[in-house]
């Protein structure tokens, strides 16, 4: 059985972390609402170039196995309706809209076998902006996820796309939670989906970690607990209704 046939048969389960961080272990095409609005969303998508099914030497060192998850790109064009402020890395992989407001991460210790930038593609009407992030300097937050970006490439993004703070920010291709702990870490609420189980699991316990070292100036204490998102089946497809102000 391939990752995606074992993926696409799990229930979706939903886990509220705090008042401020709710996350999903399902493939967001099966709970979306159509009508779902949120404050920014904020995600890495696959990008369809088939790097998690080719681990690096130094990956397949760290016990990284190859999985199919990124032989397909993921389609994006929905995120588009969601909110106002909408920002996805590797959006040049993507058919999307024509864009001024760029943001670029470069890589100044990339091997000549990977590219030195990536982009991130963005709706927001201001000049193009890039940080500069070294590869190996993030080597300590890694938790074998081949496409995890530094935490602090995704706080800056944060900053970059001028969400507010206490903003809700929603990321339907969570990985292993990068996006959701710079929302911690940085005073915004987190909405994420994830339906690899075992990066599902390693973003549960990463984000946990977070909320039990940050105070911020709303509450996200609590611990895990039952869902406030409402919740219902529909033909087979779970809807997930989510307000802004949860």
């Amino acid at each position: 059985m391939s990752d995606s046939e074992m993926i696409v048969n799990l229930h979706p389960v939903v886990v509220r972390l705090s008042e401020g961080v709710s996350i999903w272990n399902a493939d967001c095409r099966d709970i979306m609402d159509p009508d779902m609005r949120v404050d920014a969303v904020v995600t890495d998508p696959p990008y369809g170039i088939g790097f998690a099914a080719q681990p690096t030497k130094w990956q397949r060192r760290a016990g990284m196995t190859p999985k199919d998850w990124d032989n397909g790109s993921a389609k994006v064009d929905w995120l588009l309706s969601l909110s106002e402020l909408v920002v996805i890395w590797g959006g040049n992989y993507f058919p999307l809209p024509p864009s001024r407001g760029w943001l670029s991460w470069f890589k100044p210790d990339a091997p000549p076998s990977m590219g030195s930038f990536e982009l991130a593609w963005t709706n927001i009407d201001q000049n193009p902006r890039q940080i500069s992030q070294s590869i190996g300097a993030t080597n300590a937050e890694r938790l074998g996820h081949p496409t995890q970006k530094p935490l602090r490439v995704m706080e800056w993004t944060l900053e970059q796309a001028g969400i507010p703070k206490g903003a809700t920010v929603f990321d339907p291709f969570m990985g292993v939670g990068t996006t959701g702990a710079a929302c911690i870490r940085t005073g915004r609420k987190f909405i994420g989906i994830e339906r690899d189980p075992e990066y599902f699991a390693k973003a549960r316990k990463r984000l946990e970690r977070e909320l039990s070292q940050i105070q911020s100036t709303f509450d996200f204490g609590g611990g895990a607990s039952a869902p406030t998102h409402n919740v219902s089946v529909h033909r087979r497809r779970t809807l997930c209704a989510v307000r802004c102000d949860a």
